[in-house]
Parts: structure tokens; C-alpha cells; sequence
């Protein structure tokens, strides 16, 4: 709410939405506070079917755009995904076994997998042209890019949290 211009506070305080104010809150960015009020007044937030969906998170400067990957790594039991005009991210815990569903329509074939904050020891994929098996991967070693989705379903098993990177296509824009 520091720069939250005097036009756009009273529209939607006109509207009766509430307006919560943590400008005094210099540690956290904006999308931390979004998304740790959403999770704050979700009951039973583990049996919730959540889904967060950031528009505009990508594609300005890099330091917003690194801020936004971390809220990633900060709330990695949510589901939230990071959308621009070219690509979507979201994280892929290692506590789990991925099946990610493609949607061709909308999504695909460009993709990656990141390993950000640890380097992952053991990352088997299959669905990819280039699968992954075993591989060990790590920022400033391999990083899977580039990598091209070759049907309507990819799997990912990782001993370590990974970045799920897949390019947007056009068409379904406005």
C-alpha cells in the first residue's frame, strides 16, 4: 500500500473491499503479504483445492522477478503459479511425485526444470524429448532448458525442490 495510488484506494474502498494496510512492512514484498493473507483466511488450507495464479509476475526487472520466484520457495506447501506473456513457473516440491498435465492448446512444447537453492542430486522426468534420468543437476552445473514436451503428460521425481518452467503460446492471449 506505499505506492498505492489515491484514485485506485478510494475506487475500491468505494467497492467495500477491505483494504488491509502492511505498508509498514518493508521485509516482505507485496506478493508475500497476498499470499500469506490468502493463507492466513483459508480454512483447512491443506484440504482446500488453492490455486494462486500471478499475472504480470515475470518479465520486469529481475530483482521483482527473483522476489516472486522466492515467494515460490516460501510457501512451497501452496499452489501458486507465476504467468507473463511468454511463460508460466511453478515449484515443483521434492516431497512429491509430479504427473503435470499439459494443456497443447495453451502451453508447451518449450519447457525446463531449475534447480534453485539446492542442487539436485537425482531428477528423472519422462514425457520430455531429452528425459532426465538419475541426473544430477545445480545452478552453475546442468540446468534442464530448452527441453520440448512430447505429449499431453509429463512426469518428475527430484530429491530436491525444482523450478517447472513451460513456454505460453499466443494464441489463447487477447
Amino acid at each position: 500500500m506505499d505506492s498505492i495510488r489515491t484514485e485506485v484506494h478510494d475506487f475500491y474502498a468505494g467497492l467495500g473491499t477491505k483494504i488491509v494496510d502492511e505498508s509498514h512492512d518493508q521485509d516482505t514484498t507485496d506478493l508475500h503479504k497476498c499470499v500469506a493473507f490468502i493463507r492466513d483466511c483459508t480454512p483447512n488450507l491443506e484440504k482446500a483445492n488453492l490455486c494462486i495464479l500471478v499475472a504480470g509476475a515475470l518479465g520486469g526487472r529481475f530483482d521483482h522477478e527473483a522476489g516472486n520466484i522466492n515467494i515460490l520457495y516460501r510457501f512451497p506447501t501452496m499452489r501458486i503459479i507465476l504467468i507473463s506473456d511468454d511463460c508460466l513457473i511453478h515449484l515443483l516440491p521434492r516431497t512429491h511425485h509430479h504427473e503435470i498435465c499439459i494443456q497443447s492448446s495453451v502451453e508447451g512444447p518449450h519447457c525446463g526444470l531449475i534447480p534453485i537453492g539446492f542442487p539436485s542430486g537425482s531428477t528423472s522426468t519422462t514425457g520430455l524429448q531429452w528425459d532426465l534420468n538419475n541426473t544430477e543437476m545445480s545452478f552453475g552445473g546442468l540446468v534442464s532448458t530448452s527441453n520440448i514436451v512430447k505429449g499431453e503428460k509429463v512426469t518428475v521425481r527430484s530429491d530436491s525442490n525444482l523450478l517447472w518452467t513451460i513456454s505460453v503460446k499466443k494464441s489463447w492471449q487477447m
